[in-house]
């Protein structure tokens, strides 16, 4: 059993398919409909310590706040879109970047030999009727 599926129910959002500037706006005018409910909440909650505490403790909970300010959920903001309109590397780390890349490819690209060596062997062996072309090298002999 899933306890929490992040899935918006198909009636909740009928609108989904707006395009994306309608719904950032859509998304933002609820945004600040939260917050302002937020800010009108904010002066109703206590903030005053327990008993003998003072405020040692402000920020834990138990210990200056009260338990519902401090276990209030934040308020959640989405990161603006961005785009990267410049990637600046130096030339010397480029390099070095790219040579320990193409040093360790050479192991990688070994076992991928080895394995494809291996499944044509296996192909030769168990399928002979697929077989269309082999390429035989060979060595004269010297002695």
């Amino acid at each position: 059993m899933i306890n929490d599926p992040n899935y918006p129910s198909i009636l909740e959002n009928e609108h989904d398919d707006l395009p994306r500037t309608l719904r950032r706006e859509r998304d933002a005018r609820e945004r600040e409909k939260r917050e302002r409910e937020m800010r009108e909440a904010a002066p109703s909650l206590s903030t005053a310590p327990p008993h003998g505490m003072g405020s040692a403790g402000m920020g834990a909970p138990g210990m200056g706040m009260s338990d519902t300010a401090a276990y209030a959920s934040p308020i959640e903001v989405e990161a603006p879109p961005a785009r990267v309109t410049a990637f600046d590397v130096p030339f010397g780390h480029l390099v070095t970047f790219f040579l320990k890349a193409a040093l360790a490819a050479i192991p990688a690209l070994l076992l991928l030999t080895v394995l494809l060596w291996l499944a044509g062997h296996l192909v030769q062996t168990f399928l002979p009727q697929l077989v269309k072309m082999q390429i035989l090298i060979r060595f004269p002999d010297n002695t």
